[in-house]
């Protein structure tokens, strides 16, 4: 909220000593749902994020089954079966841990995969808005998909079509 609070005030203070400037709008989320290469990499990354989900909870629920029997026959056992029970509990709690690291970390298999997928559709969207933005000599291109609280937009300044006719230009 302070975020966008603060590019707004910023946007009004740089359209108050703007005078002559030109202003446009694009919406990234329509221009990526456009593209099918994008929403592609999108199905892949929501399936291989599916299916590292289910191995965690496939893990998590043997964890759960012996933690199950530990506390059925937890009675029964010697205090050295019981530490030895608990630390086999800790321990595999602790590689599912880890595994959800390694597939969801900001550095995991899921980010970079991401990252792969995506980055090559972003950078030519972002070509394709720098493009636009020259040749029609605007000196500022707002994303409505990044900013919130925008109240009143003029659909004549909506560079969002143009964007999307200059991706496809660069195939």
């Amino acid at each position: 909220m302070k975020k966008s609070f603060l590019v707004i005030v910023a946007l009004l203070m740089f359209i108050g000593t703007a005078g002559a400037q030109k202003i446009g709008y694009i919406n990234t989320e329509s221009i990526l749902s456009e593209i099918p290469a994008y929403t592609a990499a999108q199905s892949q990354l929501e399936a291989l994020s599916d299916k590292y989900k289910a191995q965690i909870e496939t893990e998590l629920g043997k964890i759960e089954t012996l933690y199950q029997n530990y506390q059925a026959s937890r009675n029964s056992m010697s205090a050295s079966q019981r530490q030895n029970a608990e630390n086999e509990i800790i321990s595999k709690e602790r590689v599912v841990q880890e595994k959800q690291r390694i597939y969801f970390g900001e550095d995991g298999i899921m980010a970079k995969k991401a990252e792969e997928l995506l980055a090559p559709i972003r950078a030519r969207v972002d070509k394709a808005i720098a493009d636009v933005a020259r040749m029609g000599g605007y000196d500022l291109v707002i994303d409505l998909a990044a900013v919130q609280g925008v109240v009143y937009k003029n659909e004549a300044l909506d560079l969002t079509q143009f964007v999307l006719v200059k991706y496809n230009e660069n195939l």
